[in-house]
């Protein structure tokens, strides 16, 4: 992801999620597909990732966002878009061969991150390559967190007294 202290940067929606259920490997920006009537809703925050995923569609070499919930925009009347509809991502061709590769071969997956603007004020949406983690691994992350937790409140207490 690029500098977020530019005046132009904004995050529209982050899939939370994502970092605790998969192990991230590799990262990777990418360019959206998006109607007039879904660029508008997400400009006023109207959109989730969190249930969403990557993939390729049959017979396709694209891959798609599928399952990302873009909210009607109420000013567009008839010409509005279908809220949870496959948009495609912009990647140089390169880069769709290398991840294809990595989910047939290693059993990986691609999942969304963040979507934002970056400071030219385009949509770009984040994804990484991911494998998920077992129940113990998801243990060890809660509790690496909890432990993070505790010294920083320790740290701060002896700080004050």
């Amino acid at each position: 992801m690029p500098n977020t202290a530019d005046e132009n940067f904004k995050i529209i929606a982050r899939n939370k999620r994502a970092r605790f259920d998969y192990e991230i490997s590799e990262t990777l920006e990418s360019g959206i597909i998006l109607t007039g009537s879904e660029i508008k809703s997400v400009r006023n925050g109207k959109v989730s990732i969190n249930e969403a995923f990557i993939g390729a569609m049959e017979g396709s070499d694209e891959l798609f966002l599928f399952n990302a919930s873009i909210e009607l925009y109420n000013q567009a009347s008839y010409n509005n878009h279908e809220p949870r509809r496959p948009r495609i991502l912009l990647l140089h061709k390169s880069q769709r061969v290398r991840f294809f590769n990595a989910i047939q071969k290693k059993g990986m997956t691609i999942v969304p991150l963040t979507m934002y603007f970056n400071h030219k004020g385009i949509l770009k949406l984040s994804i990484a390559l991911a494998r998920g983690k077992n129940v113990v691994d998801k243990r060890e992350t809660l509790k690496k967190r909890d432990w993070a937790l505790q010294k920083n409140r320790i740290i701060r207490n002896y700080n004050k007294g």
